[in-house]
């Protein structure tokens, strides 16, 4: 299928870190999991349909994790999609431990990094991972380190671009003095705007901004919720407004919404034909807000 006769296209483009131009609408790969995002999904055949079925669609921007599982995400898209689309962008993340469902501990040591790299690399698949982001800060470790490792790897050809997650303005500048910064992973969606200063920074910079939880896990798209009567009146589905309201709050926003199921997929995608006027952005932002 042509990605330009698919609804994905409508969602423009963004070219990360000047070489890797991609459709605004991505997929995030951490619902492929079990409960917790630990273990195997409930059901793997599915997972590996939505994969597919995403890049039929025309997704060309898929985000994941080596925590997702641990590993599970990886291993899904590897046996899913390789070899790889030409223009498909896989962006993973590493600096987070697993003990269990629910269990996330920063480890930003150089030699943690340098072995979850290599073990992406083997995971995926590839030579050379395209956008590999930190996944936390660890407080224990100088940022000059984890870094500065991460651009050993970059120079070593192993990392295309290096990106980061949960992080402030502050931060982002001083990590852009260690290594060059493409894009910023952070918390974000129509309910939590916490971070309205790193879009607006990422805006100034050209730096993508990709809101993780871009759905609320369901909590925005469901009946009754924030969105249901104003989805109802512009004829679309809770999660495709929510979307779009991304899609409409930056040129640098790229939302990854994700899932394990096929049908919620294609709702998701329909998303990118959404249009909403300066008015409608602007009553939805007021409206959730209160």
């Amino acid at each position: 299928m042509s990605t330009s006769a698919t609804p994905i296209a409508a969602s423009g483009t963004f070219t990360i870190g000047a070489d890797l131009t991609v459709h605004r609408l991505g997929f995030g790969a951490m619902q492929l999991t079990g409960h917790g995002v630990w273990g195997e999904p409930a059901d793997r055949d599915e997972c590996i349909r939505v994969l597919r079925r995403a890049v039929d669609l025309g997704v060309d921007l898929i985000d994941t994790a080596d925590s997702y599982g641990p590993f599970v995400s990886e291993d899904l898209i590897r046996e899913a999609l390789h070899p790889y689309p030409e223009q498909l962008v896989i962006a993973t993340k590493g600096g987070l431990t697993r003990a269990g469902p629910g269990d996330w501990r920063a480890v930003g040591r150089p030699a943690y990094l340098r072995q979850c790299v290599e073990m992406s690399l083997r995971r995926l698949g590839v030579e050379r991972i395209d956008v590999y982001q930190l996944h936390r800060v660890d407080p224990d470790t100088p940022l000059e380190d984890s870094l500065g490792e991460l651009k050993l790897m970059q120079d070593e050809g192993k990392i295309r671009h290096i990106g980061v997650s949960e992080v402030g303005v502050e931060t982002i500048a001083e990590m852009r003095k260690v290594v060059e910064i493409v894009s910023v992973q952070n918390l974000y969606n129509l309910t939590a705007r916490q971070h309205e200063d790193v879009v607006e920074y990422c805006e100034r910079e050209g730096l993508g901004f990709i809101p993780w939880f871009p759905l609320a896990t369901g909590k925005l798209s469901a009946d009754g919720g924030p969105l249901a009567k104003a989805a109802a009146d512009h004829g679309v589905s809770a999660s495709q407004l929510a979307l779009a309201w991304l899609l409409r709050r930056s040129p640098v926003m790229l939302p990854i919404p994700g899932t394990s199921k096929v049908a919620h997929l294609e709702d998701n995608c329909e998303a990118a034909l959404v249009e909403l006027t300066d008015e409608e952005f602007d009553a939805l932002s007021e409206a959730v807000a209160r």
